[in-house]
C-alpha cells in the first residue's frame, strides 16, 4: 500500500512536470511567434536544434543509463556516491570534447557565418551538459524535486521573455531565454545534489560504464537523429520560414507528448528493478498499466489535434503561420506512434537490457528520415518534413514491436485502441457544429476541447467501464471526500 502511494505521488509530481512543459510553450509561443514571425522562429529553432545534436552526443546515454545505475545503488550511500561521481566525470569529459568539436564545425563552414553569434551562444548548453543530472533524481525517484525546480525556472523564463523579446529583431534575446530555460534548473540540481550524494575522484572505475553506455549512447543518438534531424535538414534544404512553419506545427503536436509518456517515466526505475530481480510478473503488470494509459489518451489527442489544427495554428501562432495547418494535421499522428514507441523502447526493451535491438530500430529510423527528407523536402518543404517524421516514427515503432514479439511473451489489449478510436470519431460532428456557431477563436477552442474531452471520458466510463478512469475517480473520492 505504501509502495502504491509513493508511486501515485511520483506520478502526480511527474505529471506536474509534464504539465509545465506543456503550458510553457502554450503561453510563450503565441507571443513569440507574433513578435518574431516565421523567419525569426525558424532561425532560433534551427540553431538550438543543431547545438542539441552535440549535447546529445556529449550526454553519451547517461540520462537513460544513469537512472538504472542510480536506482540500483540508491540503498548504498558509498556506492551511490561512486556511481554518481563516475558518471559525472564521464559527462564532464565528453562535454569538453564535444564543445571543441562544435567550435571547429561552426568556424569551418561558411554556412554558419551569418549567424555565428547565435551558434556560439547555443554552444553553452554543450559545455555545461555535465550539469544535467535529472537522472540522479529520477533514479532516486525524487520527482518532486525535478517538478518544482523545472516549474520555477519556467516561470522565471516567462518573465524574461516578456521583458526582453519585444521586436522582430530580438531573436538573440529569445535564444538566450530558450537556453536559460534548458540550462536553468540544471544549476540548482547540481548545487542541491550534495544533500543526496557526494562527489569523489578517488577509486573511480570509469571503464566499467563504457560498454553499457556505448549501447545506450548509440540508441540515444540514433533516436535523436530522427527526432531532431527533421528540423536540421529542413534548415539546410529549405529556408528559415519553412523551419518556422514546421516548428509551429510540430510544437503544437509535441507539447502533448510529456503527458502521454508521464506514467512510463515514473515506472521505468521500478520496471528496471523488476527485470534485474527476475520479477517478470510484476514488470508485466506495470507494462500493461502503461499500455492502457497510452491507448486511452493518444487516440483522442491525435483526433483533436487534427480536427482543430486551423484553430490551434491561428490561436497560438497567428495568421502568418496558417500555411502550417496541413503539416500539423499530418503530425497529429505523432502522439499515437511516439506514445507506443516510448512504451516499447524505454519501458520494455531498454530496462530489460535489449539495447542492441533498440539501436537497430532507431538506426532504421535515421535511414528512413534521411531518405524521406531528401526526397520530399525540396518539393514539399515543411509538409514533406512532416510526412517524413510520421513515417519514420511508424517504422521505428513497428521495429520495436518486432523485437518485443521476438524476446517477450507479453500480450497487449489492442481492443483498447479500437474503443478509443470509435468514441473519438464523434469529435468530427462535435467540432463541425461548434465551428458552425462562428464564435470567437479562443471560445471555439475552449468549448470544442471541453466538449470532446467530456464526451470521450463519459463514454469510456459508461459504455466500456474503463478501469483506469474508474480507479482514478475512486482515488479522487478517497482523497477529497
Amino acid at each position: 500500500m505504501k509502495h502504491n502511494s509513493a508511486m501515485k505521488r511520483n506520478y502526480l509530481y511527474n505529471l506536474l512536470f509534464s504539465l509545465s512543459n506543456i503550458l510553457f510553450p502554450v503561453i510563450t509561443f503565441p507571443y513569440v511567434s507574433r513578435v518574431l514571425g516565421p523567419e525569426g522562429i525558424g532561425k532560433v529553432q534551427f540553431v538550438v536544434s543543431f547545438a542539441q545534436y552535440f549535447t546529445l552526443m556529449a550526454a553519451l546515454g547517461i540520462p537513460i543509463y544513469g537512472i538504472q545505475a542510480i536506482a540500483a545503488a540508491k540503498n548504498d550511500q558509498a556506492q551511490l556516491t561512486k556511481v554518481f561521481s563516475e558518471l559525472t566525470v564521464i559527462s564532464l569529459l565528453t562535454g569538453f570534447i564535444l564543445s571543441i568539436t562544435y567550435l571547429i564545425v561552426i568556424f569551418s563552414f561558411s554556412f554558419f557565418e551569418e549567424n555565428i553569434n547565435l551558434f556560439l551562444f547555443a554552444g553553452i548548453i554543450i559545455l555545461l551538459n555535465f550539469t544535467s543530472i535529472e537522472w540522479l533524481y529520477s533514479g532516486l525517484e525524487e520527482f518532486k524535486t525535478i517538478a518544482i525546480r523545472s516549474l520555477s525556472i519556467k516561470l522565471l523564463s516567462l518573465v524574461l521573455l516578456f521583458a526582453f523579446v519585444k521586436t522582430k529583431d530580438d531573436y538573440l534575446s529569445y535564444l538566450l531565454v530558450v537556453l536559460f530555460t534548458i540550462q536553468g534548473s540544471h544549476f540548482f540540481n547540481v548545487i542541491l545534489a550534495s544533500g543526496r550524494t557526494g562527489l569523489t575522484l578517488k577509486g573511480l572505475q570509469l571503464k566499467k560504464h563504457l560498454k553499457p553506455l556505448t549501447y545506450i549512447f548509440s540508441t540515444t543518438i540514433a533516436g535523436s537523429m530522427y527526432t531532431i534531424l527533421d528540423t536540421v535538414l529542413l534548415g539546410f534544404l529549405a529556408d528559415d520560414s519553412s523551419v518556422g512553419f514546421y516548428t509551429a506545427a510540430v510544437k503544437l503536436n509535441r507539447i502533448t507528448l510529456p503527458i502521454i509518456t508521464s506514467l512510463g517515466v515514473v515506472l521505468i526505475p521500478q520496471i528496471a528493478r523488476n527485470f534485474s530481480e527476475q520479477k517478470l510478473s510484476e514488470a508485466n503488470l506495470l507494462i500493461k498499466k502503461d499500455f492502457h494509459f497510452v491507448a486511452l489518451f493518444t487516440i483522442p489527442i491525435a483526433m483533436g489535434l487534427c480536427l482543430l489544427a486551423p484553430q490551434f495554428i491561428e490561436a497560438f501562432s497567428g495568421r502568418d503561420f496558417l500555411p502550417a495547418v496541413s503539416s500539423m494535421q499530418v503530425l497529429a499522428l505523432l502522439p499515437v506512434f511516439v506514445g507506443l514507441g516510448h512504451l516499447f523502447v524505454f519501458v520494455i526493451l531498454v530496462p530489460a537490457g535489449y539495447h542492441k535491438e533498440a539501436f537497430y530500430s532507431m538506426s532504421l529510423g535515421v535511414a528512413i528520415c534521411f531518405l524521406l527528407n531528401f526526397l520530399l523536402v525540396p518539393s514539399m518543404s515543411e509538409l514533406g518534413a512532416a510526412v517524413a517524421n510520421v513515417c519514420t516514427e511508424l517504422a521505428v515503432t513497428c521495429s520495436y514491436f518486432y523485437f518485443i514479439r521476438k524476446h517477450f511473451s507479453l500480450s497487449f489489449e489492442w481492443i483498447l485502441y479500437l474503443k478509443s478510436f470509435a468514441i473519438s470519431l464523434a469529435f468530427i460532428p462535435i467540432v463541425n457544429y461548434i465551428n458552425s456557431l462562428e464564435l470567437d477563436l479562443p471560445i471555439t477552442l475552449v468549448i470544442a476541447v471541453a466538449c470532446c474531452a467530456f464526451f470521450y471520458l463519459l463514454c469510456q466510463l459508461i459504455l466500456f467501464k474503463d478501469r483506469l478512469i474508474t480507479n482514478g475517480i475512486h482515488s479522487l473520492k478517497q482523497r477529497f471526500l
